[in-house]
């Protein structure tokens, strides 16, 4: 087996808050979470985690979010929103569900696609190029429905990566790359846990633990892990934390109270993570 992976989820605006305060309270407990062999980013997790991997410090990344920087505007409309949900709700098929959100990704006249581009720039701060480290960024084939893992030998740059990672059907456009159209890694899985298959360890942050539609969460995926032999510690929030985050997770305002929640659970789990995990001055496995 390989070493060890840091998959980081989606979960939007206030999910990424969240993220934010799990890293740096971890971090604040000893835990090294840029020691990992490869990094997996789905979304929200997809700036977080290039940013990370490009040198900011989880701490860095936190307190922008306490200070309201970093800010995304969605703009999404209750009609978005039903729309969102007859296209995953109707089927119990995942390739299905998936694929019907896609063809409405395709199908709508959301804001115009350069938005996305400029709002993903903006986010990625001084992260514009791949890392050394491993990197694997998702995104979703809006046709056939298909999870990729871009990384550094993909073709396309790291702004194009993050951007069709965070294609969140009929918000925005899907994002044009290496000849195919891309919607949101997280459409149907929003860990995306099942690309860490292989390494020998797992920490796994899922501000979501459960895409819309029938698909297999974040839980039965670590499971799945697990059953395979990789050692797998899976964060999501709990009681304190789902109530900062509240149900509307780009609601600009819960980011602040998100990411302390996070911070919070971060810090207290950091005693059990570090026993399987690197620490602040220890090489990464």
């Amino acid at each position: 087996m390989r070493g060890t992976a840091l998959v980081l989820g989606g979960g939007g605006p206030v999910g990424g808050a969240w993220l934010t305060g799990v890293l740096a309270g971890l971090a604040d407990g000893g835990i090294d979470p840029t020691a990992a062999d490869t990094v997996i980013g789905t979304s929200a997790g997809a700036v977080f985690g290039a940013r990370l991997v490009c040198g900011e410090a989880a701490r860095e990344l936190y307190e922008r979010q306490l200070a309201r920087l970093d800010r995304v505007e969605m703009g999404v409309t209750v009609a978005q929103t039903l729309r969102y949900l007859w296209a995953a709700l109707g089927t119990r098929d995942p390739e299905r569900s998936v694929r019907r959100l896609g063809h409405a990704a395709l199908t709508a006249r959301p804001a115009p696609a350069q938005d996305l581009h400029d709002t993903v720039r903006t986010l990625l701060r001084d992260a514009t190029a791949w890392p050394a480290q491993a990197l694997r960024i998702t995104a979703v084939d809006a046709e056939t429905g298909h999870v990729e893992a871009f990384d550094a030998h993909s073709g396309l740059d790291l702004v194009e990566a993050v951007a069709a990672s965070c294609a969140v059907p009929l918000v925005w456009p899907p994002a044009a790359a290496l000849g195919r159209r891309w919607i949101d890694g997280g459409t149907r899985s929003t860990g995306n846990l099942q690309l860490a298959a292989g390494h020998r360890q797992v920490l796994a942050l899922s501000p979501v633990p459960a895409a819309v539609g029938p698909h297999p969460g974040a839980r039965q995926q670590a499971a799945e892990l697990r059953a395979a032999g990789t050692h797998t510690t899976l964060i999501t929030p709990d009681a304190d934390a789902r109530r900062a985050m509240g149900r509307d997770l780009t609601a600009d305002g819960r980011r602040p109270a998100a990411a302390r929640a996070g911070h919070r659970q971060g810090a207290a789990l950091a005693a059990t993570v570090a026993r399987t995990w690197p620490v602040q001055g220890t090489a990464g496995g």
